[in-house]
């Protein structure tokens, strides 16, 4: 058997040190592009510093992808205690937000209180996103950041959104703890899996992919795009000319893409993926010069007043994500915007867009916004996977089909599976599809069991 697999970001690299490990010789990894990672990956910009493709941090739910990293980095990283944060009111809520609203104005803590005191329904009966934010956090909650805040992180109607991805994602409510947190003036701020969580020290989080793929570089084939897939003959042809035939397939490009690459695609599978929806991303990179004492990891901005929904000081991940590793002279701000056909954005004004909405949320002064030496750009036409309402049903169609010609989609965008969408759950669906194909064994990330 022959196994190819398409894109080498964490998905394809898992699959990949699966089949090496495993002792696998015949199959090759093709890569469009000329590095690996994919939305993983890392660049470093004229001026010095280092940026990742979005706010990236190594948390895992697996002691597998924990022993990879190890043996990738070698020990060489860094680990931090999470400390995010709400910019709300001009003030500053420790995330979860719903567990610190003690922390603002008395008129927006009142309307969270009683918002919360008011809940009724039950969020099991929630037919969208939006119906089960009302009822397990209540209108003040609502109106004041989860509402404003998912519109900006998703770009589109959070009523077609379904509630079934939430599962850790979002911290929910119990009145008698919040009480006890403005009584008692707690900052409850240990909630969530990534409340510590690690980084490399040099390269950015690329670092770790391309740690991974040093093993069997022999087997990666990059500047390879794929332009055609002819199913019934298991043959791929790439833009280079190349043609390649196989047994096994496994993808991790975009479904829709892929779908519209392939020969002889029934229809109902076509309609179906027009039912598969995503956003986009515009990450913009500000390097100053200057120190900045700020002891924060990432940071939420629900509001109106800047078009990014989230900001990380990327100079405290490491400080060689900054030039020669001097801290002391420069920082680092990476801040992430979303578009969609819900949210048009003017990409050719985001960057002074991004540093006005700095200044107005205080994160740069009126004398730092002057010593910014680094501007940097990177437009991710797929940011996230959006789980709309229609999207499981539309993937059990699409599935069933391509796996009746061994093709396996896999991966971020490749399982259009935002809830098992980060770093370490990408790695594994290409770890467990390869145990599958070769042993039967079930996927239990793929099929959301983790």
């Amino acid at each position: 058997m022959k196994i190819v697999i398409v894109g080498a970001g964490p998905t394809g690299l898992g699959a990949s040190y699966q089949l090496h490990t495993r002792g696998f010789s015949d199959w090759q990894l093709f890569e469009r592009s000329s590095h690996v990672g994919g939305l993983s990956a890392s660049f470093v910009d004229e001026a010095g510093f280092t940026w990742d493709i979005g706010g990236h941090v190594l948390f895992s739910h697996y002691d597998y992808f924990d022993s990879v990293v190890d043996e990738a980095l070698n020990g060489a990283w860094y680990e931090h205690q999470r400390e995010s944060w709400v910019r709300l009111l001009e003030s500053w809520i420790p995330y979860p937000f719903q567990n610190n609203i003690r922390h603002l104005p008395p008129a927006a803590l009142n309307e969270c209180l009683e918002g919360l005191k008011a809940l009724a329904g039950d969020p099991r009966a929630a037919s969208n996103f939006s119906e089960w934010m009302d009822t397990v956090f209540g209108a003040g909650i609502v109106k004041h950041f989860m509402e404003p805040y998912n519109r900006k992180v998703w770009g589109m109607p959070l009523h077609e959104m379904s509630r079934e991805w939430i599962g850790e994602r979002v911290s929910v409510v119990d009145l008698v703890r919040i009480e006890r947190n403005i009584a008692e003036k707690i900052d409850d701020v240990s909630w969530g899996p990534n409340n510590t969580f690690k980084f490399p020290q040099r390269g950015g989080t690329g670092a770790i992919f391309t740690g991974i793929a040093r093993q069997f570089q022999h087997h990666i084939s990059s500047s390879h795009e794929l332009v055609e897939v002819d199913l019934a003959a298991r043959n791929i042809v790439f833009t280079n000319g190349r043609q390649e035939c196989y047994d096994t397939l496994i993808t991790t490009i975009p479904l829709d893409i892929f779908i519209d690459l392939c020969r002889d695609v029934p229809e109902e599978v076509r309609e179906a993926a027009r039912n598969l929806v995503h956003n986009s991303g515009l990450i913009v990179g500000i390097g100053v010069e200057g120190e900045r004492r700020d002891s924060k990891c990432w940071m939420y901005f629900p509001e109106d007043n800047c078009p990014f929904y989230r900001v990380t000081n990327f100079h405290n991940y490491s400080r060689w994500n900054v030039p020669n590793g001097d801290t002391g002279s420069f920082f680092s701000l990476m801040c992430e915007t979303t578009y969609s056909p819900h949210k048009p954005v003017n990409r050719e004004g985001i960057v002074e867009a991004t540093i006005e909405g700095l200044v107005n949320t205080g994160m740069l002064s009126d004398r730092e916004r002057k010593r910014i030496v680094s501007r940097y750009l990177i437009d991710i036409p797929y940011s996230y996977p959006v789980p709309t309402v229609r999207r499981d049903a539309a993937l059990s169609v699409i599935n069933q089909f391509f796996e009746s010609y061994g093709v396996y989609s896999r991966g971020r965008f490749g399982s259009w599976k935002y809830e098992v969408g980060n770093m370490d759950h990408s790695f594994m669906q290409g770890v467990e599809v390869v145990d599958r194909i070769l042993t039967g064994v079930e996927e239990r990330t793929f099929f959301g069991r983790v």
